[in-house]
């Protein structure tokens, strides 16, 4: 791209003209430099920008939605060139230096565009162990650190918010400028397949963690700046209260409902994100059922409801920034998208609740007049185009919506700088790990306490579930039979079953009880062990698990949030250092858990380890 220099001043010359027009010039504040763009763009480069789409991957079965480990830049120069579609999500996982040479490469295409307007490029989740399609991205170098559960049980506000730095750190470096993430939905329902990205069921803190982790990930608390990240908050609200716990990524899943009138407990949860400036907010997919949202009931999807929208979201709580739907809310409902028959592939994802009779035109006219500015998912601008033929939005509200993306993509520094250096990628990309280790070390909860140490260097173990190398590494043996053993450690998660095997997301999802019940293997392998071994049973809990009939089976019980098997060696060899406390509670039966209303937070009289037992 060349450039612009006066008295001594370069600028980029984005519109290729070699004059120097008001958006191209730095020095201007983001709100003239973003009003004099919108005035240059046609009609085509303004619904491209209403346009959330996926980068699309070379190769492999998922390559369609963009999962894979190399971009197809041909396929990209058509979105951004052709469409104008200069947002896009990246599913690919890859080492982060290739990550910087791939986003530089999207950068390149994007600077011989008309006008020259910079990819936001966003991305879900890279910096946990566990990985769920359409959810987060296996990391490949990022640096690891304990999932959102694991970071609620430590109750450390300066620690999420230091999570959150590592996040902006990484992402900028490799070429990423939004994350789609905090979750700041209360897992109120323990069946919830969701959970595991939340901070647990506590509004209090929740809305805390959330506020500091939208901190740390932008860079501060006045919302974004040039080297932080657009965080994306979500989902707007209520996603949490899910009956049976069934997900809103399902037709099954559709509804939110609040039997405890406990809306008002959800909405809490996001405060402090918005007090501190966040720069998106995604709608959840579900219809919240039985709500009354300023007076009215609603029978559409958030992300079509203006009273959630509109009215509560921009009115009541003042949010200026960019809403963003959440995936597929605008394509058809299929037979097998509503009941798993034949399976749901990818083509027939959709989560258009509430307003399945309604074509695509309209869906996109509903949303965008309700209060979207960009549908997530969205690649194809035929339907936007189609809603303005039949007059069913206007130019004009378009506008509002291509001001607000592109205020953000100046206040992110994109129209300056969209290049990262691919050396420095390298370097800086996972240097954190010793903090993020010592995170993980504080995560674990000791559901169970031993009275005394049971593990130390020189002891012999037996391990289910886990590696030898944490242990050998720091001179314990690990043997095969557990009559040579001191003490046995098992690995587990919670229980889970397989109930909607031809559903997309419901086949990837846990879902159902969460007892362990007569022939699980756990069960069995504890009874095995009854008399013979010490046991520390440790539960991965991306739900909470019942534990009543392992409990008295084992002498040590350890709820783990994300935390590697390396971090649980060393948290078991320093019984000394500072407990954590249950992100939710534990029940103590499934009648518990059928008994608890899906949008109360602490619902439970009567759990087997309350909310914050361990500290």
């Amino acid at each position: 791209m060349t450039t612009i220099t006066i008295d001594g001043k370069t600028f980029r010359d984005l519109d290729h003209d070699g004059v120097l027009a008001p958006y191209e010039d730095w020095r201007l504040p983001a709100v003239e430099r973003a009003t004099d763009l919108v005035a240059r763009l046609n009609l085509k480069e303004k619904m491209g920008l209403m346009l959330h789409g996926t980068l699309p991957s070379l190769g492999g079965p998922l390559a369609s939605v963009g999962i894979g480990d190399t971009y197809d830049l041909d396929a990209i120069e058509d979105l951004v060139t052709n469409r104008g579609i200069v947002t896009l999500i990246s599913r690919i996982a890859s080492s982060p230096g290739n990550l910087a040479r791939q986003n530089n490469a999207i950068q390149q295409i994007a600077a011989r565009s008309r006008l020259g307007i910079p990819v936001t490029v966003s991305t879900d989740p890279r910096h946990h162990t566990a990985t769920v399609a359409g959810a987060s991205v296996e990391g490949r170098g990022f640096t690891c650190w304990p999932g959102p559960l694991g970071l609620a049980a430590t109750r450390d506000a300066d620690l999420v918010r230091q999570f959150g730095d590592t996040v902006r750190r990484e992402y900028r470096a490799t070429g990423f400028h939004m994350a789609l993430s905090p979750q700041a939905d209360l897992a109120t329902s323990p069946r919830w397949s969701r959970t595991d990205g939340t901070f647990g069921e506590d509004p209090a803190l929740v809305r805390k963690l959330v506020g500091a982790y939208v901190e740390g990930v932008q860079g501060g608390k006045d919302g974004v700046r040039s080297d932080g990240l657009a965080a994306v908050v979500k989902h707007w609200v209520g996603y949490g209260a899910a009956p049976d716990g069934w997900d809103g990524h399902n037709h099954y899943g559709r509804f939110s409902e609040f039997p405890g009138g406990a809306l008002d407990r959800h909405i809490e949860a996001f405060l402090d994100a918005f007090e501190n400036r966040v720069a998106s907010v995604m709608p959840t997919y579900n219809i919240l059922k039985d709500a009354l949202i300023l007076g009215q009931k609603l029978t559409v999807g958030a992300g079509y409801s203006p009273e959630l929208l509109t009215g509560l979201l921009r009115g009541e709580h003042g949010f200026a920034g960019v809403i963003l739907s959440d995936w597929a809310i605008s394509k058809d409902v299929t037979e097998p998208c509503r009941t798993g028959e034949p399976a749901q592939g990818p083509a027939d994802i959709s989560m258009a609740w509430g307003v399945e009779s309604l074509s695509r035109p309209e869906r996109f006219a509903l949303g965008i007049n309700a209060g979207l500015d960009q549908f997530g998912g969205e690649d194809d601008p035929s339907p936007l185009a189609a809603a303005l033929d039949a007059g069913l939005l206007t130019e004009a509200r378009l506008d509002e919506s291509a001001f607000r993306i592109l205020m953000q993509k100046f206040e992110l520094g994109l129209f300056e700088n969209p290049f990262v250096d691919e050396d420095f990628a390298e370097e800086e990309v996972g240097r954190r790990q010793p903090a993020a280790d010592a995170a993980a070390s504080r995560s674990f909860v000791f559901v169970k306490k031993p009275a005394a140490a049971v593990l130390s260097a020189g002891s012999s173990v037996h391990v289910t579930g886990m590696n030898a190398t944490g242990f050998e590494s720091r001179g314990i043996t690990v043997v095969n039979d557990a009559a040579d053993a001191d003490v046995a450690v098992i690995r587990t998660q919670t229980p889970w079953e397989l109930l909607h095997p031809g559903f997309f997301f419901g086949a990837r999802q846990h879902e159902g009880d969460l007892d362990f019940k007569p022939g699980h293997a756990v069960l069995d392998q504890l009874e095995a062990l009854r008399g013979r071994v010490p046991v520390i049973l440790v539960v991965d809990m991306d739900r909470p698990a019942i534990l009543s009939t392992v409990e008295p089976m084992a002498q040590v019980v350890i709820a783990a949030f994300g935390g590697t098997d390396e971090a649980l060696v060393e948290r078991l060899l320093k019984p000394g250092a500072p407990t954590q406390g249950l992100p939710f509670s534990l029940p103590r039966d499934m009648a518990a858990v059928e008994a608890q209303l899906p949008d109360k937070p602490h619902d439970d009289p009567d759990p087997l380890y309350p909310f914050g037992h361990g500290l």
